[in-house]
């Protein structure tokens, strides 16, 4: 996060009232708030707008939090989350934290804690990308093959037969990744886009198309064949590798 912004905290939350003082008390600590008493207006919401963390209570009108939860995980929406609920029981407990929720806190709760709890978690938020590249690749990951090449995201590398080496880009690194995650699949553009900068990008299909061209200009420079990775016309792309 950029120093001096303010982070936006999602709170959903049915309870009106507590609603309305969980936002004062966060805004007069220096964030920004968007508050939602029903799940699918939440689920709405980001899936076209970022949020930096969400509060969100585990009973909610129309849904559970671990509903919520799981439907954003499904549309690959990643949001930092603490859970909010009346409930003590460990096991709920552990269900959130499974789920992929970043905390979990008990009604009642104080105000100086609950923001401490949500600094405790944006810290952890934005440390926990150092290593990536882009949206769906990470400098840990392990070496892949890719059209007979050897691609290293350590070293952001490309190792063709005959020993040469090349860089490579970083949403070329990312682009190739997702395709052999994805093997054997027509992948849509937006798809690609949404896996590589963001579902909240705005990146058109224009400049995905050139980086496809950097991966094709540089597999071609070495004379390493890319029929495996073909273009669907009007749709997308395709990674076969056993020609399928």
């Amino acid at each position: 996060m950029a120093q001096g912004s303010k982070p936006l905290i999602l709170i959903v939350e049915d309870e009106k009232e507590l609603a309305a003082m969980i936002a004062e008390q966060l805004e007069q600590a220096g964030m920004m708030t968007q508050v939602y008493y029903r799940a699918a207006n939440a689920v709405r919401f980001l899936s076209d707008n970022f949020a930096n963390l969400m509060l969100l209570d585990v009973n909610l009108p129309d849904n559970t939090g671990f509903g919520l939860l799981e439907e954003l995980n499904q549309k690959n929406i990643q949001v930092p989350t603490i859970f909010l609920t009346a409930s003590n029981s460990e096991v709920h407990k552990v269900k959130g934290l499974d789920m992929g929720g970043d905390d979990y806190i008990t009604k009642p709760f104080s105000f100086p804690e609950l923001i401490a709890r949500i600094n405790a978690v944006l810290r952890r938020a934005e440390t926990s990308h150092d290593q990536n590249v882009t949206q769906n690749a990470k400098l840990t990951e392990e070496p892949f093959d890719f059209c007979g090449a050897t691609i290293n995201p350590t070293r952001m590398e490309a190792d063709f037969p005959g020993g040469k080496t090349e860089k490579v880009g970083r949403k070329e690194l990312g682009i190739m990744m997702y395709l052999v995650e994805n093997p054997h699949t027509v992948l849509t553009r937006k798809s690609l886009i949404h896996a590589v900068w963001g579902i909240h990008a705005d990146i058109r299909s224009r400049s995905l198309d050139q980086y496809i061209v950097k991966i094709r200009d540089t597999f071609s420079r070495h004379g390493v064949s890319l029929d495996s990775f073909r273009t669907i016309h009007g749709v997308g792309y395709i990674y076969d590798p056993q020609g399928e």
